[in-house]
């Protein structure tokens, strides 16, 4: 059931129960395992439009945190059995360990022209209750992700280190909900990371003495983080070569005086095109979010606009012309997803390098 009341009969799948959050679609052919563990995903239910889900079955090592992070799933066909030459196992039997609820055998491009015409709203899936107004009541206390401050809820627990500390390069990774490809795309460029949790001061990671700061992806409403914010603004202004993704990206906005808001569906799919400004060349992203930058406010005397999306002119990338930091609205490791915007990380490296000159 959708918060406007339309409603949608299927087959259960998954964890026999009752789950809400709010609905959106991801357009994506394949990489289901690494999208459904993707904690900006807290707190949604998705649609998956690619036909056939569960097909070639999970692999522990596929996963972008340390568990499901999607509220639930709604797919067309829901593979039982699966196909595949690796170790794995089935997709339903790792949404019942990890108490995931879904359904299947719904139109779902009904479904997402729906979404499409009136915008993201919540919904709520149950494979347990059955009367509709019961349904409605426990839709209604589910909260607007509007104003929803997510990030802490998903955050690693305690600060820790991965790689070599023998590495050349010393980053401070701001784990507001990290994939863990961002990690290993900063390991194969010879980074040592800190991993700080959400809520760490500004303070605490200067102090660590990091080269670089990355602003990690995450779930939720940016403008809702304040803590985030002023953290992200007193490392900029100590001159720290900084780069943000996704959620990474409206931080490095907001605290450069820019504003977001809520977008009428989102992007979150494998096959966005975005123009770079600077380069005049184009690339295939991965993307996944529900907030952006307003583009009105994305040219000033110390923000530059180096990054638009081809399909709705909406803002993908800024870079600060005061200072060594920069952020894309994609997501430039993808997994999954192209690699076109993997030069990113290696832009990262060649600012820590200039700014250590």
């Amino acid at each position: 059931m959708l918060q406007d009341g339309s409603v949608f009969k299927g087959t259960a799948i998954g964890k026999i129960g009752t789950t809400t959050g709010e609905i959106c679609f991801n357009t994506g052919m394949t990489g289901y395992q690494e999208v459904f563990t993707d904690p900006s995903y807290t707190r949604q239910i998705l649609i998956m439009t690619n036909d056939h889900i569960g097909n070639y079955g999970v692999r522990q090592e596929e996963v972008e945190s340390e568990g499901i992070k999607i509220a639930g799933l709604v797919c067309k066909k829901f593979s039982q059995q699966f196909s595949r030459k690796m170790d794995a196992f089935s997709l339903d039997s790792y949404f019942t360990d990890n108490n995931l609820v879904g359904i299947a055998d719904v139109d779902t491009r009904q479904i997402v022209r729906h979404i499409r015409e009136t915008g993201a709203m919540n919904a709520i899936i149950s494979s347990e209750i059955h009367d509709l107004d019961v349904l409605k009541v426990r839709l209604s206390e589910c909260p607007d992700m509007s104003g929803l401050e997510l990030a802490s809820s998903v955050t690693s627990e305690s600060f820790h280190t991965v790689g070599n500390p023998d590495s050349p390069y010393r980053v401070a990774l701001l784990d507001y909900g990290s994939k863990k490809n961002i990690a290993r795309c900063l390991e194969e460029r010879n980074c040592y990371l800190g991993i700080f949790p959400a809520k760490t001061a500004a303070s605490e990671v200067l102090q660590w003495k990091p080269d670089g700061v990355m602003i990690s992806n995450g779930p939720g409403d940016p403008a809702s983080m304040d803590y985030a914010i002023e953290c992200v603004k007193q490392i900029v202004e100590a001159g720290v070569p900084t780069f943000g993704i996704c959620l990474g990206h409206q931080l490095l906005s907001l605290a450069s005086g820019l504003s977001t808001y809520k977008m009428h569906h989102g992007h979150r799919g494998l096959n966005h095109p975005v123009k770079n400004l600077i380069t005049g060349r184009s690339e295939i992203t991965s993307q996944n979010h529900g907030f952006a930058v307003n583009y009105d406010e994305a040219r000033s005397e110390t923000v530059q606009l180096t990054h638009l999306n081809l399909n709705d002119n909406s803002v993908e990338g800024i870079a600060r012309t005061d200072k060594p930091a920069f952020s894309v609205q994609y997501h430039p490791e993808a997994s999954p997803g192209p690699h076109d915007s993997m030069y990113l990380f290696d832009n990262f490296i060649e600012l820590i390098k200039k700014h250590s000159k």
